[in-house]
């Protein structure tokens, strides 16, 4: 029970927000930043101990604000004990059990692994304290692109394009960073898609409001769970679901060069560079996606297959709930907000899906499921 309770306790230590507003983000990523320690270590100087990660021989160095140590004992979080089991090739599920049952068993089969190859290195990412906490277990040639370096870039992207724009909500978890943007000024006619569609949040018709904005959601990892990524995103104005345009995505994978060991600091240029290319990327992106031709292009392609009739809601509500793997409380959720949408068609079940994804509590969750459903709309489109 201790074990799980420590756990629980390196969790709640990782600091995450849903639907956050730009300043209360930008506090919470500050407040982090000056607790974060990254160092690159082999696995011979790792070792588990009653499920904590303990590191020595690591070098401090003396930064602006004092000396930094990484030598210590950090308890993993799930994301960083996911990393553990990718890389040292032990099943998740079953690394789960041993932290939560037999707490000397996980130090054992941890412990053995690394031994295996003591001078295999890897790129650890934590937070300090008694015991720190590890947010991520990488690879020593992990890029690291750091959540609060990116929103500055691009917010200084979108004061360059010159473009009025509105942050709508932000999340932050274990995993990731979510920001939503919203276009203060672009919007189309959507009178097709939202035909017959009643917000079950206000209770205002699609054919009182038949009018979507130009947006986009910007998302990040520091752990290794996703790329940087800037994603165009449709917004219905009567009820604010999202439609998410994944195909269209810019992106970059977390993939540099190797490290050296001890801890990880970059140079002034370094830095510079890596903000002046999420800068320039933010620009051309709110030039290409914040843009009616490209909205009524896209609004084109949805509404192809958003007006095909579902004859029989209950089980393509099922089907697509199987194809992508939904929660069955998810799935009874996105049964329920179709039957009170009132839009009985494939876009329906896309309108139904998002507004789903707006009630969950869990930002990871809330952005995975959005990003599906135009894929769910396609499978009842055709089913």
């Amino acid at each position: 029970m201790a074990h799980e309770t420590n756990q629980i306790t390196a969790r709640a230590a990782v600091t995450g927000t849903r639907n956050a507003s730009l300043e209360e983000l930008a506090q919470i990523l500050e407040r982090d930043q000056g607790a974060k320690v990254d160092m690159v270590a082999p696995a011979s100087a790792i070792t588990a101990v009653g499920g904590c990660i303990t590191v020595t021989g690591v070098d401090q160095v003396l930064t602006p604000s004092g000396v930094t140590r990484a030598d210590g004992a950090y308890r993993p979080t799930a994301v960083a004990d996911e990393g553990v089991a990718e890389k040292l090739k032990i099943p998740t599920a079953y690394l789960r059990r041993m932290r939560a049952e037999a707490v000397d068993l996980y130090d054992l089969n941890v412990n053995g692994w690394l031994r295996k190859d003591p001078t295999r290195r890897f790129l650890l990412r934590a937070f300090t304290g008694e015991p720190g906490v590890l947010r991520a277990w990488l690879s020593d040639g992990y890029k690291i692109i750091d959540h609060l370096d990116m929103l500055t870039a691009v917010l200084a992207g979108i004061r360059e394009s010159g473009h009025p724009v509105k942050i709508t909500g932000a999340d932050l978890t274990e995993r990731r960073m979510i920001v939503r943007v919203e276009s203060g000024h672009v919007a189309a006619l959507a009178p097709e898609l939202l035909r017959g569609y009643r917000s079950p949040f206000t209770g205002q018709t699609g054919d009182q409001l038949p009018v979507v904005s130009a947006g986009f959601v910007l998302t990040n990892s520091e752990v290794g769970s996703g790329r940087y990524a800037i994603t165009p995103r449709i917004v219905a104005q009567v009820c604010g679901n999202g439609m998410t345009i994944t195909r269209d995505a810019f992106g970059k994978v977390h993939l540099g060069a190797r490290m050296s060991e001890g801890i990880v600091e970059f140079s002034k240029d370094t830095q510079e560079k890596n903000l002046a290319l999420i800068t320039a990327q933010t620009r051309d992106a709110v030039a290409t996606f914040m843009n009616r031709d490209y909205v009524e292009r896209k609004l084109a392609d949805i509404q192809r297959e958003a007006g095909r009739e579902i004859t029989s809601p209950a089980e393509t509500v099922e089907l697509v709930a199987k194809q992508l793997r939904f929660t069955d409380s998810v799935r009874d959720c996105v049964f329920n907000h179709f039957i009170k949408g009132g839009q009985t068609t494939a876009g329906g079940i896309m309108q139904a899906i998002t507004a789903t994804a707006q009630t969950l509590d869990d930002g990871d969750a809330a952005y995975e499921l959005e990003t599906q459903a135009l894929s769910a709309m396609s499978i009842a489109a055709a089913a």
